[in-house]
């Protein structure tokens, strides 16, 4: 199995023009814990004041949210952090894991795409990773047509999309076929152009293992940020109340350390 590298540096920094009072939720910190390890820091200003971001934990598996309470003005959300990752076998696939990563999710139908995976996948759970990657792989053009409301059958049939319409159907088809599967956010050093990036990972052999039918980034260097059934449970922002505001600028950094590792599609990859 593909070695990671030790780790990376990565940031972010998101403004906003806030024009009422608004709740956030961000999710934009590496998750750390057993072999990763992060120096970080993370600043919220309004105005150029200090504002206040409270810690909460992620609602799936691990990670961490951040809930911002904006006043009006000129929000800027920045975080930054040195990431070391020690040597650690993959991770194991838990009961409850496993059941929440076969059942249908929001943008990841796939009670609706079963009679489709049936007629296109079968074999070993190996097998049917490895096909369903190769199929969105051939059958996806990398294209922005989709928005905040497309889902995994919506991207099937339009043929293009983005890496996370290239997650959401990897993920929908797998769990169609009867193998676990959930997406990763995640920075991803080698990234062009640089921004938050989606993945899937899938259980084969009771562990998880990360897949990317975009090819856009080599996996071994990935850093997690967050993980859940599909983009829902791990956008890098959330509206929760409020609602008058725009984004002005988003700008995403990730390097990893030493060169960037070459990856085979066929090589399993875990992320730590």
């Amino acid at each position: 199995m593909t070695s990671h590298p030790d780790g990376g540096s990565v940031a972010c920094t998101l403004d906003y023009t806030v024009d009422s009072p608004t709740e956030f939720v961000f999710q934009i910190a590496v998750t750390t814990g057993g072999a990763v390890h992060a120096d970080e820091r993370l600043t919220v200003t309004v105005d150029d004041a200090e504002a206040e971001a409270e810690t909460i934990p992620a609602s799936h598996h691990g990670g961490r949210q951040h809930l911002v309470r904006a006043t009006p003005g000129a929000l800027r959300v920045r975080y930054t952090a040195t990431v070391r990752r020690d040597a650690a076998p993959p991770r194991r696939v838990s009961a409850p894991a496993r059941v929440q990563a076969l059942r249908p999710s929001r943008y990841c139908p796939s009670d609706r795409m079963a009679g489709f995976a049936a007629r296109r996948f079968g074999g070993t759970d190996a097998e049917i990773v490895r096909d369903v990657t190769e199929f969105v792989r051939g059958h996806l053009r990398y294209a922005p047509v989709s928005d905040s409301s497309t889902d995994a059958a919506d991207t099937l049939l339009a043929g293009a999309g983005v890496c996370r319409d290239y997650a959401h159907l990897v993920t929908a088809l797998v769990r169609a076929s009867g193998v676990p599967a959930r997406v990763a956010a995640v920075y991803a050093p080698g990234l062009a152009p640089m921004d938050f990036h989606l993945v899937s990972e899938v259980a084969v052999d009771g562990v998880w293992r990360i897949v990317d039918a975009t090819g856009l980034a080599p996996r071994a260097s990935m850093i997690r940020i967050a993980t859940g059934r599909d983009a829902a449970d791990v956008a890098f922002s959330t509206l929760l109340t409020g609602g008058r505001l725009t984004m002005t600028r988003m700008e995403v950094l990730a390097v990893a350390d030493g060169d960037l590792p070459g990856d085979d599609p066929g090589e399993p990859v875990s992320l730590r």
